[in-house]
Formats: C-alpha cells, sequence, structure tokens
C-alpha cells in the first residue's frame, strides 16, 4: 500500500520524514506529490542526486534522490507532481511539461472545468480532491474517468483534521462521490492527503475511519493499492523495453 503526501517545501515535512514514518506504519511506499522535493527519475530509477541522509531529519534535507532514501528507509519513494492551476489551458500546459519526467501526475480538481479536464486526459494519473472549495462530481465525470483510466482521489483529509461543519460537509462529499465511483466504476485512490509526518495515518486507522463513514474496508485498501499499481505501471511504460501496452522490445529489436 502507498500513501501520497505533500513534502518540503509545500509540506512541512522533509521526504525522509514521511518516508521514515510511513515505513513505520506499515506502507510498502510514498509518492511525493511535491514538484521541488525529489529529483525527477530516469526510466523508472533515480536520477543523480546528492545521496547520502546526513541531514535527513533537518528542515531542508538536500537528499533528493528518491534510490538514496528507498535504501536508507526500505520504502519506495515515487516522484510525482501535483498541478493545481487556475484553468484548464495552464493545467495542460503544466501536464505536458512534467508528463515526461514524473512517474505520477496529478491534477487538483475542486472546479468543474478542471475536474472535466483531468478526467479526459488519458496523460493524468488522478484527479485530486474533487470535491474541494466546493467542486461536484457527477456521473459524466465518473464515466470519463473510466473511460481514460484516470484515478479519483478520496482525500480523507477533512475528514481526519477539520471540525464541525467543514467535516460534516466532507463526509457528505466522501459519501457522495464513493456512490458515484462504485456505480459507474471508475478507478480511484484513497490518501490522508498529509503534510506533514505526523499526519501520516497508518492503513488500518484509514481502513477503520473509512468503515465509520460507510465505506468497505477492503474499498479502502484498494484505493491505497492504487498508488502503487499506477507507479508501477508507468515505470514499466518508461522503460527502454517498452513500445505500447502488450508489446515490448526484445533481442531481435534490439540487434536490428
Amino acid at each position: 500500500m502507498y500513501e501520497a503526501v505533500h513534502a518540503y517545501p509545500d509540506g512541512e515535512a522533509t521526504v525522509a520524514r514521511h518516508a521514515a514514518t510511513a515505513a513505520r506504519h506499515g506502507y510498502d511506499g510514498i509518492v511525493v506529490r511535491t514538484r521541488d522535493a525529489l529529483d525527477p527519475a530516469v526510466d523508472g530509477e533515480n536520477s543523480a542526486g546528492d545521496g547520502g541522509s546526513a541531514a535527513a531529519d533537518t528542515d531542508e534535507s538536500p537528499v533528493r534522490d528518491p534510490q538514496a532514501l528507498r535504501e536508507e528507509y526500505g520504502i519506495d519513494v515515487v516522484d510525482a507532481v501535483e498541478i493545481d492551476a487556475d484553468d484548464p489551458t495552464s493545467a495542460s500546459g503544466a501536464v505536458g511539461n512534467y508528463r515526461s519526467d514524473r512517474t505520477a501526475v496529478c491534477v487538483v480538481g475542486g472546479d468543474d472545468a478542471l475536474n472535466r479536464f483531468a478526467v479526459e486526459q488519458a496523460r493524468v494519473d488522478a484527479l485530486v480532491r474533487p470535491m474541494a472549495g466546493g467542486g461536484d462530481f457527477n456521473h459524466v465525470l465518473a464515466k470519463a474517468a473510466r473511460d481514460n483510466g484516470v484515478r479519483v482521489e478520496f482525500d480523507f483529509g477533512p475528514a481526519l483534521r477539520a471540525t464541525g461543519g467543514k467535516r460534516v460537509r466532507a463526509l457528505a462529499d466522501l459519501r457522495k462521490l464513493r456512490e458515484i465511483v462504485s456505480h459507474y466504476d471508475a478507478p480511484y485512490v484513497v490518501s490522508a492527503n498529509a503534510r506533514s509526518h505526523l499526519e501520516l495515518r497508518a492503513p488500518r486507522e484509514l481502513v477503520a475511519v473509512g468503515e465509520a463513514v460507510g465505506f468497505d474496508a477492503e474499498f479502502v485498501r484498494e484505493g491505497l493499492r492504487a498508488w502503487g499499481d499506477l507507479v508501477e505501471r508507468n515505470r514499466d511504460r518508461r522503460s527502454e523495453g517498452f513500445i505500447e501496452p502488450g508489446v515490448r522490445r526484445g533481442r531481435y529489436e534490439e540487434d536490428g
């Protein structure tokens, strides 16, 4: 199971702190949404980075190499980007810029136009926070997400951290989103959307929260596994042997 996190400088904790905490919680990996937190991977592996972990517990750790962090903490560290744009035109340009050098590309929704843009783009891996800021999600968007393989995020963060009316609305949004996504069999991911290692929750805790608001336990687990599934798929597609789904370069192509 994987969790998708915000790391320094976008979040309050370094990638190293997130990785160490996630490993203790039993995760297999973390997807780092913050653009400037890691060096982009190359062909599914790390690019040259600073390596080492001497400053892993400082607020400005120089450790930017995913492979060094994997070796240090025994957990997969995935270079991703979360695109938070003002409109679909800006979002489209950003997706084009980052698609080739990031293992996972997410687009922040919450706006009807951005929600629609994200689910209609096969280049986008996940539409995150689709209900934030008064955004909505309907059957048309669910069908588009299913057809284009775009995962829709269930953000458990507000259910864990908000209070009062905001928490009530967040729970209602989660239930509505679950009904639509389940009915149209749209792909999805689950996250606590942590900006600090202190906001990370173990898979069993997210399952418990989900069950408390009407989710099936396996539904939540599958949403955590889905991050790892898309990472594995994208790494395979970026490998030298990949030609297209179901077709790989063999020795005959290499010899020719």
